[in-house]
């Protein structure tokens, strides 16, 4: 046997050995891709909700934008300051500014809702009355809004022990 013969038999790795070997790294290959594939459609899932969200959001972010600008939303808005307290004082920037700043100059009719209430109570004394009593004689709409903004105020009222809750949905003077 040459030298060369001999070099190339002791280098040579036997057929079955590396046949197994290239079975074994193929079938590894082949779970992983598998692994991939699940991996990759539920990424693909969940960017598709991402950016449907993401849509949403822009959507919804540009409609308060818009309602924000437009002076129409004045009166609704109005109610913030009352029912919001101190952060009704935080700067405002952009379109709600000028909205704000247009606002400044009319008389405000829903602000002053926590006195208005503390005045009705004044009057009726110590009887039970229903958040939808008190909207009622304030002259404001019935619907659910506006009698759940009295009925948001008559609880902060309670809470600062200003008006008492005499039962379920019955407020009385503190």
């Amino acid at each position: 046997m040459t030298t060369f013969q001999h070099s190339l038999k002791e280098n040579m790795v036997p057929a079955s050995r590396s046949t197994r070997d290239l079975e074994v790294t193929a079938e590894s290959l082949q779970a992983d891709l598998s692994r991939l594939e699940l991996q990759r459609r539920a990424l693909e899932r969940e960017l598709a909700a991402v950016v449907a969200h993401l849509g949403t959001v822009q959507r919804a972010l540009g409609a308060l934008e818009v309602v924000m600008a437009s002076p129409a939303a004045a009166p609704a808005s109005e109610a913030a300051p009352e029912t919001a307290g101190g952060a009704a004082r935080r700067r405002v920037t952009g379109p709600a500014q000028a909205a704000t700043r247009s606002r400044a100059g009319r008389e405000r009719t829903y602000g002053r809702l926590t006195e208005q209430i503390l005045e009705y109570f004044a009057q009726v004394g110590d009887a039970d009355v229903r958040a939808r009593d008190v909207a009622v004689a304030l002259g404001r709409a019935t619907d659910s809004g506006s009698i759940n903004a009295v009925r948001s105020t008559l609880d902060r009222l309670v809470g600062t022990s200003r008006v008492r809750r005499s039962g379920r949905g019955l407020y009385r003077a503190g």
